[in-house]
């Protein structure tokens, strides 16, 4: 009987050190990158060479994408959220520069993370704290060409080309820039996308989360624009804020790579 309380007592202890070394303890810091790549419908995104069906009777040959994520945050499955220092949280994604597509996040809390949030833009916040608060970014912003100036405010998004279509037979330029316009609207846009599987954060492990930005949805979203009538959209009341919503919705999540 002894010996028997003996082994029971061994088995509940090893179990109890099992259980103990199985837990993972997280407490340091680690890298996630946030890659996005552009496309369009189902297609990886060409400048200048590639065609594209914009609609039924309009096709376009696109020379520029750019555009503003900032803000961004991560949420794990039961909640916590870890902002991203907001003064450091302003990038610019440049389809000509291919190193600007990759976001890497510094000194992320380790985690397993379900969620990522971002800002397509510079929000009202940043903007009010005038020209000084921008810190650097104001500089790489006005020499990437994402300002009208510091009056009417940042570009959010650049999208231009040329077209054709059945009444335009020759190419045609083509420009969509989307902002806030200062103080007077804000077009600023937040998108909130779930992982297809959790990114895993480790002092040791940078997990990249793969977004594909479908620029198609610029014309083709929630508001649908034929070129020939509206070529050109920079600063229009109606017409900007309709950008912004078709812009905010041309984010998904591909994959995450651990």
């Amino acid at each position: 009987m002894k010996i028997s309380k003996y082994i029971a007592a061994f088995l509940f202890v090893a179990t109890l050190a099992a259980c103990s070394s199985s837990e993972e303890v997280l407490t340091g810091q680690g890298n996630v990158t946030l890659e996005f790549d552009n496309a369009y419908n189902s297609s990886d995104l060409l400048l200048e060479t590639t065609p594209y069906s914009a609609n039924d009777t309009e096709k376009i040959k696109i020379n520029k994408v750019k555009y503003i994520v900032s803000n961004i945050r991560l949420e794990t499955a039961t909640g916590t959220i870890f902002t991203y220092p907001k003064n450091e949280s302003y990038f610019i994604v440049d389809e000509n520069t291919n190193s600007s597509q990759f976001i890497t996040l510094k000194n992320v809390p380790e985690d397993d993370y379900t969620k990522v949030t971002f800002g397509i833009g510079v929000d009202q916040e940043k903007y009010l704290e005038g020209a000084t608060g921008q810190g650097d970014f104001l500089a790489k912003a006005q020499e990437a060409g994402m300002m009208w100036s510091w009056q009417a405010g940042y570009k959010f998004m650049v999208f231009e080309g040329t077209y054709t279509s059945e009444n335009t037979t020759t190419e045609t330029a083509f420009a969509f820039h989307m902002g806030s316009h200062g103080t007077a609207v804000d077009n600023y846009k937040e998108v909130s996308l779930d992982l297809t599987n959790s990114a895993r954060v480790r002092t040791d492990l940078t997990p990249v989360i793969h977004v594909v930005s479908d620029v198609s949805n610029i014309l083709d979203g929630t508001t649908k624009f034929l070129l020939d009538d509206a070529a050109q959209i920079h600063v229009d009341g109606v017409k900007s804020p309709q950008i912004a919503t078709n812009v905010s919705t041309m984010f998904v999540i591909d994959h995450v790579y651990n």
